[in-house]
């Protein structure tokens, strides 16, 4: 994946997410179009962030900031989609990164807990979590088998979706390839998620009943 490629992920994985979280604040909960490109964000924002910490990025620090941003977001989560649970996928990701801290350093009992107890706390629980985990030994060293392993992490989402759409990411990862340039903005993707929040529970609050 080049640098430009990933970021240009990154923004359409936010387009797709936005699309998703519309229909499901202020449109009733399913809009044809929207929804199902909505399916593509978590396997776009997943696949980047394991080819990211494969690359050598900074498990513990992920974790740091992206708990960080998660439990800012998780009331304006709450309040935006009405439920406590599951916690916001900020949080889902802090948890993959976790994960991957913890193998790295054969911190095998944490492990046990994360992928445990608290897998079941956050938004695509261990279907999320499998294909972190999967896309990040995969991009450690691309074997046929470590591949075969992404598919099938692929197919536990898509189960866990209860429907197919997330395959759509599949394709669309080709553009990682892209010699584009497109400036990194890690800040402005949470001041996104945080501020879109914001405003769709806004909206909800005001015009719906």
């Amino acid at each position: 994946m080049t640098s430009g490629g990933r970021e240009l992920l990154k923004w359409l994985a936010l387009a797709a997410m936005t699309c998703d979280h519309v229909a499901k604040v202020l449109l009733g909960g399913y809009v044809p179009g929207l929804s199902e490109a909505g399916r593509t964000a978590f396997p776009l924002f997943a696949l980047v962030m394991a080819y990211n910490l494969a690359q050598g990025a900074d498990a513990g620090k992920s974790v740091r900031r992206l708990a960080l941003w998660g439990v800012i977001a998780q009331p304006v989560h709450a309040w935006a989609f009405g439920n406590a649970l599951p916690l916001n996928v900020l949080l889902s990701f802090a948890l993959a990164a976790a994960c991957v801290w913890s193998i790295q350093r054969r911190q095998w009992a944490l492990l046990v807990l994360l992928v445990g107890p608290v897998a079941m706390l956050v938004d695509y629980g261990w279907a999320g979590l499998l294909l972190v985990l999967a896309g990040w030994w995969f991009f450690l060293r691309p074997t046929t088998g470590r591949g075969v392993l992404v598919v099938l992490a692929m197919a536990v989402l898509c189960a866990w979706n209860g429907n197919s759409w997330a395959l759509l990411a599949l394709p669309v990862l080709g553009l990682a390839l892209a010699n584009v340039t497109v400036p990194r903005t890690r800040w402005a993707f949470y001041g996104y998620y945080l501020g879109h929040l914001v405003l769709l529970a806004s909206i909800a609050t005001i015009l719906l009943p």
